[in-house]
Formats: C-alpha cells, structure tokens, sequence
C-alpha cells in the first residue's frame, strides 16, 4: 500500500511533462488520512486531477475545462473530461508511429508496483491527448 508522500512524489516525477511541456503549475497537493490523495495540475485553460482512493485502489485522471475560470461541476459531461473515455476515442486516431514516440518518451522509467505501472500508462495516455486531443470532435 502506497502512502500520501509517495503518491504526490510518484505523480510529479510522472507527470512533470505537464510542467516541461504543457506548461502547468502544481496548484494543490491533497492528503486525506489513508484513503485519498490527490494531484492538481492547472494551466490558463483547465485543471488535470490524478487522484486515488486507496481504500478501493481506484485511480481517477480528470480534465476540468475551466469555464469563466472556476471548475466545473464533476458531473458536467461537456466540461468535465475523463482520461480513458477519451483515450478510446483518440487511439484511432492518432499514428502508430505517434503512439511509439511517446512510448519511447516514457521507455526508460520502469514502475515498481502494480498502481505505479497505472500512472505511468495514465501519464503516457495523458501527454498522447494533450498533444493530438484536437483531433476530437469539440
């Protein structure tokens, strides 16, 4: 079992493309007892959550597009995005030699347990949207 300190350590060295790339900023670091904690990333448009419950070993990636710069609702469909349901509208359409490359940018970190392994291929499933998301119907 993976403590708070681990997760967010975990999440930011697995995520700092948001901050090289994207440029994102940390904005909020949430450590509730042993059974949530959670990762904000924001830049001028929207706020990416990584979060997991542990309790139910339940890892969330969520995308808020900032509407009048506030969050939007979590049940809000247009403006609250879920990272694997757009994964599965993304992934046909994006190259294979596009999913390679960000396989290869990911190549050499190696994930010592099993929810280690979940944000690596999150991260890795995170930057592809971030990169080829426009080519999503809006």
């Amino acid at each position: 079992m993976i403590n708070g300190k681990e997760f967010i350590q975990l999440v930011k060295e697995h995520y700092s493309f948001l901050m090289t790339e994207f440029s994102y900023i940390v904005i909020e670091e949430k450590i509730r007892g042993n059974a949530f904690y959670e990762v904000r990333f924001q830049n001028s448009d929207n706020v990416i959550s990584i979060s997991y419950e542990s309790i139910v070993d339940y890892l969330s990636i969520l995308i808020y597009l900032l509407v009048n710069n506030a969050l939007p609702d979590y049940d809000d469909p247009i403006h609250t995005l879920h990272l694997n349901k757009l994964n599965l509208l993304l992934l046909p359409k994006i190259s294979k030699r596009d999913i390679e490359q960000n396989k290869n940018y990911f190549g050499n970190k190696l994930s010592s347990s099993k929810l280690e392994y979940r944000l690596l291929k999150s991260a890795a499933e995170l930057r592809l949207y971030l990169k080829y998301g426009d080519l999503l119907p809006h």
